[in-house]
């Protein structure tokens, strides 16, 4: 972009003509460090977008066998749980909805994919900004750690309506109470739980489970870059990792993705069970009661429902998510 330094030397003469001004033929005068700073912003804003949609397109399907494990009813004395495992809930849900129950509930973050990336990319680029001794210098594995948490805190306002409404259309087969074949359909799409939802807890009821979605966030965020950094630093031998190939970046981002969910993966069952409650009748007062219900009638193994499927997911959509923006952002120079 051109700024022609005539215009721009008149408009500040004529603004304040009582202060000096930098004649127009010395360029060292002017100061373009703002512009730089915007390029960054928008370099992260495109870059997530694309990292977020290859994360979305590879990983929903696996999402959608963790919540539905994560929210399924605990049997009564004597009776089978509606899902014996991941295996036994991909083929219900095949038989039951076709394949596109595998990616239900897929709208809500498909909708707001580039915000929720862009928000984690842009937040992170901009406390590495900070975190900077010197422009283009790089990070500790520390500082990354600080980065990611900072990070989880921008993008959990966003995160958990967003994962409200894709718990409440991916669980509502698993809470069905029929003993039919049928799926008990009680939302039509991401738009009819969004209306459900304001009608029975206004707008506060799109934020129920914040709680919990900070507690996930901040440490799983601080976590995941740690590791990704960790692990660049590693593969490269030291802090330049500018020379990474595809596979080293996929494998740290996958490996990193799986540091999120084997460090905040309870959380996530509380959230779960949280954002699927009735609003009305709620099964759980509130974030540790919920903690304390699932310990004292499914034991420790019920904070982990549903942790094989995450973990599938985890490694090979964060793989594609950070091997899409690294390759993104550097082809934007």
């Amino acid at each position: 972009m051109y700024w022609w330094p005539e215009k721009r030397l008149k408009f500040s003469q004529e603004l304040c003509p009582q202060l000096p001004h930098p004649p127009i033929n010395d360029c060292r005068a002017w100061d373009f460090s703002e512009i730089g700073q915007m390029g960054d912003v928008a370099k992260d804003l495109t870059a997530g977008t694309v990292g977020g949609a290859a994360q979305l397109i590879c990983g929903h399907p696996f999402d959608t066998i963790k919540v539905k494990l994560q929210s399924q009813p605990v049997p009564l004395p004597g009776q089978l749980p509606k899902y014996s495992g991941a295996i036994d809930a991909v083929k219900q849900t095949l038989a039951a909805e076709g394949p596109r129950g595998l990616y239900k509930g897929m709208g809500a973050p498909l909708a707001t994919v580039a915000a929720f990336n862009a928000v984690l990319f842009t937040v992170r680029g901009q406390m590495e900004a900070l975190l900077r001794s010197e422009p283009g210098a790089p990070l500790s594995v520390n500082q990354q750690v600080i980065c990611g948490a900072g990070a989880g805190v921008a993008v959990s306002f966003l995160a958990c309506p967003t994962e409200l409404i894709k718990c409440r259309l991916q669980a509502q087969s698993a809470l069905a109470t029929t003993g039919s074949a049928a799926v008990a359909v009680k939302y039509g799409g991401p738009m009819d739980v969004a209306r459900h939802v304001l009608q029975s807890g206004g707008a506060r009821g799109l934020f129920k489970g914040l709680v919990p979605t900070f507690a996930r966030e901040i440490p799983g965020n601080a976590a995941m870059f740690g590791v990704y950094e960790a692990l660049k630093n590693y593969l490269a031998g030291g802090r330049d990792t500018s020379e990474l190939g595809r596979g080293s970046l996929m494998l740290a981002g996958g490996l990193a993705g799986g540091a999120f969910w084997i460090s905040v993966y309870p959380t996530d069952v509380v959230k779960s069970v949280i954002q699927v409650d009735d609003y009305k009748n709620p099964k759980y007062s509130g974030s540790i009661d919920a903690f304390k219900k699932i310990l004292s009638s499914e034991g420790v193994k019920g904070l982990y429902k549903g942790f094989g499927p995450a973990m599938a997911r985890s490694i090979p959509a964060n793989a594609a998510c950070f091997l899409a923006y690294e390759v993104t952002r550097s082809s934007l120079g």
